[in-house]
């Protein structure tokens, strides 16, 4: 705080000469030719903002195409997995795989899955 004058503001301007200094340089190499270096790295600066920016829109187009959200065909339980690729069911412990946007039982190779079907049953006489 300022001691002597304590209605004064006071203002912090030690970052302000980095910067007079930067601005100063880059007119001085403008000015003798060199703006393509000025050019160059201001290019390299806008880069810096603007390549995180369309990687985190890649990232998340490339997750909705992958994502799939979907219920556990034993359980009936929503869960969420990658397309592609096994999991398994938080609920029932089920293993499940992912296909077509579906979650379906995982069979190995060489079995065959079946659906049961209750059916009622009719007396004749």
């Amino acid at each position: 705080m300022n001691q002597k004058f304590p209605n004064q503001i006071l203002i912090n301007n030690s970052g302000l000469g980095c910067w007079l200094t930067l601005l100063l340089i880059g007119l001085l190499l403008g000015s003798v030719g060199l703006g393509w270096v000025v050019n160059g790295f201001l290019i390299l600066l806008g880069l810096l903002f603007i390549l995180p920016a369309i990687g985190l829109l890649v990232a998340r187009w490339w997750l909705k195409r992958r994502i799939v959200t979907d219920s556990c065909p034993v359980c009936q339980y929503q869960m969420t997995g990658f397309s592609g690729s096994q999991s398994q069911c938080p609920s029932c412990g089920e293993i499940l795989e992912v296909e077509g946007g579906k979650f379906k039982r995982y069979t190995p190779p060489g079995t065959i899955d079946v659906d049961a079907i209750d059916v009622s049953v009719k007396e004749l006489e």
